[in-house]
């Protein structure tokens, strides 16, 4: 591995905006940490492309960070890690974490009955990374998947907490109930914004697992053991990447960071 630089940046993709919600997480836990993010805004959705246009894309971002000399390198969107997370570590010379693992390790962390629900997109549900990430640790658990198509588009409207996605939400999750699950993994960057709503409709009963602040606590270990946490105790840098500026990114991305939103880039490609 080249040798890596503790001042450089952690560099953060997604393919929209998302992956804010893994930022905003790392950005509450490793406060002194400047972070490079990309969205690929142009682009979006990947959930309905093909393995091969996501590993393309993805592989297009990843190499796009890596110039910028990242430290770490965090696959925020669950539909890239669950296609290509192999790829980007093959070709990376820095650490890569996904959320996928990240997630999968807190929800096992998270459940007394190893049962465990994962709600996501069609494609991140299709692929099964998921479950073959929490049975790589424990092959005793059992899981309940359901893909939530219309969820993203209810969060990028604003309506966190209203009739239709409450609705929504109790109809998708009516079947990973059923099977009597402890933890729910909130499997899309989307979702921490639902967290609310979520825990409503699923009761006190069972643990939400958010998947973009176990990203940030693993990220915070990793630069632990590598001894890469930035020494300089200095107000950090955020840069924002994205492929296409539409109107709506500033106010769903402040949404998204819970901050406002500066230093946004358009990358021509």
């Amino acid at each position: 591995m080249t040798e890596l630089d503790p001042r450089s940046p952690i560099g953060v993709f997604d393919s929209g905006v998302g992956g804010l919600t893994v930022v905003r997480a790392l950005m509450e836990r490793l406060p002194f940490e400047s972070i490079h993010y990309f969205g690929d805004t142009a682009r979006v959705p990947y959930g309905v492309k093909s393995v091969q246009t996501i590993a393309h894309y993805t592989t297009q971002i990843a190499e796009f960070l890596l110039e910028k000399r990242v430290k770490l390198l965090i696959i925020a969107c669950n539909t890239m890690a669950a296609v290509a997370a192999q790829v980007v570590r093959d070709l990376s010379p820095t650490p890569v974490l996904d959320v996928i693992d990240a997630g999968a390790l807190a929800a096992l962390a998270a459940t007394r009955s190893r049962r465990i629900g994962v709600i996501g997109t069609p494609t991140t549900i299709n692929s099964n990374a998921y479950a073959r990430a929490i049975h790589r640790i424990e092959p005793e658990a059992r899981l309940t998947s359901q893909a939530c198509a219309l969820l993203v588009p209810l969060v990028e409207e604003g309506w966190l907490d209203h009739p239709v996605t409450r609705m929504t939400a109790q109809e998708y999750l009516k079947p990973v109930l059923a099977e009597q699950v402890d933890s729910l993994v909130l499997g899309c960057t989307h979702y921490p914004l639902l967290k609310a709503l979520l825990q409503d409709v699923v009761g006190p009963d069972i643990t939400l697992v958010d998947s973009a602040v176990a990203m940030a606590e693993q990220a915070a270990a990793l630069l632990t053991d590598l001894k890469l946490h930035n020494p300089e105790r200095l107000p950090p840098e955020y840069h924002f990447w994205v492929t296409d500026v539409p109107l709506r990114f500033q106010t769903i991305g402040e949404r998204f960071l819970g901050r406002s939103l500066s230093n946004v880039h358009v990358v021509q490609w």
